[in-house]
């Protein structure tokens, strides 16, 4: 019985993004609706906000869905629709963001630290490599292990 309701409740939100776009937004012609969503792929819901507007069901996500329609039958290019939303809405509102002089710290964080990391790493491995590791043995001991290796 869980496990029914369980697998209904998977399959019902599985299917939720499917009707994110609804029949009312959809361009008549097939070309324009194949870049709306291409489009629509791209731009991040701000109500979501780890979502595109492709696949959310909130109203501004639907409101964004019929700007980028509205723009596309109105005869812009794809670039040109982008640049609108950013305007409006900011580079955040992008999924990926574009590579700029304000984006050059998130992109190139990530490979920064992993080569300072790396070096930190080596230098560290260097440094250990020249010292020992344990203490001197004590008279008694280097004795005994005289006996010991002399058998």
């Amino acid at each position: 019985m869980i496990r029914q309701l369980f697998l209904a409740l998977a399959l019902f939100f599985a299917a939720a993004p499917a009707f994110a776009v609804n029949p009312d937004e959809v361009l008549p012609d097939p070309a324009p609706e194949t870049r709306a969503r291409t489009i629509s792929a791209e731009l991040r819901c701000m109500v979501c906000q780890n979502q595109s507007i492709d696949d959310s069901n909130a109203d501004l996500a639907r409101d964004l869905r019929l700007l980028v329609r509205k723009r596309l039958a109105d005869g812009d290019s794809d670039k040109q629709v982008l640049d609108y939303i950013v305007s409006r809405y900011g580079e955040f509102v992008l999924l990926k963001p574009r590579f700029t002089e304000k984006t050059l710290l998130l992109w190139g964080a990530p490979i920064t630290l992993f080569v300072f990391g790396g070096l930190a790493l080596a230098v560290y491995a260097r440094r250990r490599a020249g010292k020992p590791t344990g203490t001197r043995l004590t008279p008694e001991e280097e004795a005994r292990l005289s006996e010991i290796l002399d058998k």
